[in-house]
C-alpha cells in the first residue's frame, strides 16, 4: 500500500508496448505501433492496449520468483533442513512477518520485494508493491476512457473490462491474506491527506464483486473471435476474458461467504449463505458456457495431467492445456529448471541443491483409496474401503501415483554408476538412504506433481535439451468445480444443492471432477448432511488442489488452520518386510507402520490474518494493524 499512499511509482503517459517473453510462442502480442507519444498514449485501442498490458507484468510468477520457490504455507508440505530462509520456514515458527522483505533477508518470496518491477525479470515480481501499483495504474486508465475516441465500441468495452478485471484482481489477492482494506476505485490525488478507513471483507467484496461482473458483461469469452483479436489471432491466451472475469467473481464471493471472512465482517463463524449462492451463481455461468462448447475449456484428460504444470519436449510451450483459466505471462522459460526441477529430490543422490519441499505424511494421507473411500488412519485395516497397514500403497486413488513418490518407486530410468545402482528404486523405508532431513526426504515421501520422473542428473530431464517448462496457474477448470461444489452445497445446506443456470448439483460437480481420473464418487454416507459432505469436499480439494498453493488460504477460510490436527506435521516410519517388489511398488508389504509428529506448529488467532507493513499502518489513524500484530 505504500506504493499507493506515497505515489513512489509514477505513471508515465508516454506508454510503449511491453512485450511479454514467452518462449518461442507469445501470448500476449501487440504491433510496433503501439509506441505512442504523451499526447495519443489514450487516443486509440492499439495505445491504450499497450497502456494496459503492463498490468500483466504486474502478476507474479510464484512458480519462479526465485531460485528455490516457497508457495505451500499450510500442513501440506515441508522444507529440508539445511536452510531456512524461505517463507514456509519462518511461517512454520508463527514468525508471519516473513512475507515483508523486510524481514526476508533473502529476497526470496513472492508476496513481496525489495525491488520490484513490471520488466521481464521473473525475480523482480510481487503481490503488494505491483498490486497497489496495477490498481492505481488501472484507475488511471478508467479516469482516462474518455480519451478513447478513436475506437470501436467493442474496442472501448476491452479496455474497461480488462482494466476493472484488474482492479478486482488485485484488490481480491491482497484481501484475502489481509481483510478488509480501502477500495481503491479512483486516482488518489498525492497532495491530499489521507483518511481512508478499512472496510470490512464483505464492503470490499462487494466492489471487487462489481469490477469482476462489469468486467464479464464486457469482456469476450474468446478475444479471437473478436475484431480486435483477430490481430494477434492464436497468441490471445493470456489475455482477460469473460471466463476468467466470472472464475473470479464467484471465488470473491465464496472467500466473502467462508467462515473467517464471514467472522471479521459479521461476527458469524458460519457460512454466509447469500454470498454462498451468488459465488454458485457465477461458478454456474462459467461451468454452463464451457460444457456448451460456447468457452474453449475443458479438464485435461488424466494421462496428460501433468500438462496442468509442466511441459517437457515441447519447445518450452506453456502449461496449462485446455484447463489453465487464469495464468500470469513467465519471463524465460528454461528459468524453472534451475532451481524449480530440483527443490523435490533429494540431494545428492538425485540432483544437487540443498533446499527441498517434501509432502506431509498427514497430508498424503488425504490421498484415499481408488474406490473414493478416505483413509481414516494408516496404522489400522478397513474393510470398508480396502485399505491394508500392511500394503499402505495399495489401490490407492490414482493422483496418488501421480502426485507422491514412495517407498520403491524406480526414479532413476537409464544408466547409473554400478556403485549408485542401489538408488535407482526410492529408499524411502525409516533409515533408508533418501531419508535425510537436510537434503532429503524428512517425511517418507516425495512430491513429483510438478516434475517428471527424469528429473534428476542420470536421466537429466531438467537438462537444456528436454525443454522442461514448470508454470503453475493461478486458477484451473478443476478448482472451479470444487468451488461451485462448496457454494452450491452451502448456499442450499444440502449436497445436491444446484442453482437455475446450471445443471449439475454440488456432489455431481465432485464427482465429475473425481471420474476424470477414475476415482470413486463421493460414498453415499457423505450425503446424509452438509457437516460430512463437507469433509469430502475439504478432502477432494486438498486431492486435487494438492500443492498449487491453495491449501494454507483454504485452511484461513474454514478457520482450521490454528486448530489441530492442522498444525502438525508428519512423516511415515516403517521398516520393508520381504524382498523390494520393483515391478509394481504398490504392491510392496511393509512393517510397523506409523506417523510420528516432526513439527507442530504454535497458532492463535492472530495467524488468521497477517500484519500489515507498521510504515503503512503508521501512515495514518484509520489504517489500524491487524489485531494481535
Amino acid at each position: 500500500m505504500k506504493i499507493y499512499f506515497k505515489n513512489t511509482i509514477k505513471l508515465s503517459l508516454a506508454i510503449c508496448a511491453l512485450v511479454f517473453i514467452t518462449s518461442c510462442e507469445d501470448y500476449l502480442d501487440r504491433e510496433a505501433e503501439s509506441i505512442v507519444s504523451e499526447e495519443e498514449a489514450f487516443k486509440n485501442f492499439t495505445n491504450f492496449q499497450g497502456y494496459t498490458e503492463e498490468l500483466y507484468h504486474c502478476i507474479p510468477d510464484f512458480t519462479n520468483a526465485y531460485w528455490t520457490n516457497s508457495w505451500n504455507w499450510g500442513d501440506d508440505e515441508i522444507q529440508s533442513t539445511a536452510r531456512d530462509f524461505h517463507i514456509l520456514v519462518k511461517f512454520e515458527n508463527g514468525n508471519f512477518w516473513a512475507w515483508q522483505h523486510e524481514f526476508d533477508g533473502w529476497d526470496a518470496g513472492w508476496m513481496n520485494r525489495n525491488d520490484a518491477s513490471t520488466n521481464d525479470d521473473r525475480m523482480s515480481k510481487d503481490m503488494w508493491t505491483l498490486g497497489w501499483y496495477g490498481i492505481r495504474k488501472a484507475n488511471i486508465g478508467l479516469a482516462n476512457l474518455d480519451k478513447l475516441t478513436d475506437a470501436t465500441q467493442e474496442e472501448k468495452d476491452l479496455i474497461r473490462g480488462q482494466l476493472l478485471f484488474f482492479r478486482g484482481w488485485f484488490h481480491f489477492q491482497i484481501i484475502q491474506y489481509f481483510g478488509g482494506l480501502p477500495y481503491i476505485n479512483e486516482v488518489l490525488p498525492s497532495d491530499e491527506p489521507l483518511q481512508l478507513p478499512r472496510l470490512s471483507y464483505h464492503e470490499a467484496a462487494d466492489l471487487a464483486g462489481q469490477d469482476f461482473q462489469e468486467a464479464a458483461n464486457l469482456l469476450p469469452v474468446d478475444w479471437d473471435e473478436t475484431d480486435a483479436g483477430r490481430a494477434t489471432l492464436g497468441k490471445n491466451q493470456l489475455r482477460i476474458n469473460k471466463i476468467m472475469a466470472l472464475g473470479y467473481l464467484g471465488k470473491n464471493y465464496l472467500w466473502a461467504a467462508s467462515p473467517l471472512m464471514n467472522q471479521e465482517s459479521t461476527g458469524s463463524t458460519s457460512y454466509n449463505t447469500s454470498y454462498a449462492q451468488r459465488a454458485a451463481e457465477a461458478f454456474g455461468e462459467l461451468l454452463s458456457l464451457c460444457e456448451s462448447g460456447q468457452a474453449d475449456y475443458s479438464l485435461v484428460p488424466f494421462e496428460d495431467y501433468y500438462l496442468n504444470f509442466y511441459t517437457t519436449g515441447q519447445n518450452w510451450q506453456m502449461p496449462g492445456s485446455t484447463e489453465a483459466i487464469f495464468r500470469g505471462p513467465y519471463y524465460g522459460a528454461h528459468g524453472s529448471t534451475y532451481g524449480t526441477a530440483k527443490q523435490y529430490q533429494p540431494a545428492p543422490i538425485l540432483v544437487d541443491g540443498d533446499v527441498k519441499f517434501l509432502p506431509t505424511a498427514n497430508y498424503v494421507d488425504f490421498y484415499g483409496m481408488a474406490n473414493g473411500l478416505p483413509i481414516e488412519n494408516i496404522t489400522e485395516a478397513d474393510p470398508e474401503s480396502g485399505y491394508d497397514p500392511e500394503y499402505p500403497w495399495r489401490d490407492r486413488d490414482p493422483r496418488f501415483y501421480n502426485d507422491i513418490v514412495y517407498d520403491g518407486v524406480r526414479t532413476v530410468q537409464g544408466s547409473m554408476p554400478d556403485g549408485e545402482e542401489y538408488n535407482r528404486y526410492a529408499n524411502l523405508f525409516t533409515g533408508g538412504s533418501y531419508r535425510n532431513e537436510r537434503t532429503g526426504s524428512r517425511t517418507g515421501y516425495m512430491l513429483y506433481k510438478f516434475i517428471p520422473m527424469t528429473a534428476n542428473k542420470y536421466d537429466e530431464g531438467y537438462g537444456y535439451g528436454n525443454n522442461l517448462n514448470i508454470h503453475l496457474p493461478y486458477m484451473r477448470l478443476a478448482d472451479v468445480y470444487l468451488m461451485y461444489a462448496e457454494a452450491a452445497a452451502q448456499a442450499y445446506q444440502s449436497p445436491t444443492g444446484q442453482v437455475s443456470n446450471y445443471n449439475r448439483t454440488a456432489v455431481d460437480a465432485v464427482n465429475f471432477v473425481r471420474d476424470r481420473a477414475g476415482v470413486g464418487n463421493v460414498a453415499s454416507k457423505f450425503l446424509g448432511n452438509i457437516d460430512d459432505f463437507m469433509s469430502e469436499i475439504r478432502r477432494e480439494r486438498a486431492v486435487e488442489l494438492s500443492f498449487e498453493r491453495h491449501r494454507f488460504n483454504d485452511l484461513r477460510r474454514w478457520l482450521l488452520l490454528a486448530e489441530s490436527p492442522y498444525t502438525l506435521k508428519t512423516s511415515v516410519e516403517f521398516d520393508r518386510a520381504g524382498e523390494l517388489n520393483t515391478d509394481d511398488p504398490s504392491q510392496n508389504r511393509v512393517l510397523n507402520l506409523r506417523e510420528e509428529v516432526i513439527l507442530e506448529r504454535n497458532y492463535s488467532s492472530k495467524h488468521y490474518w497477517l500484519p500489515l507493513k507498521n510504515v503503512d499502518v503508521n501512515m495514518y489513524m484509520e489504517l489500524n494493524q491487524n489485531p494481535g500484530w
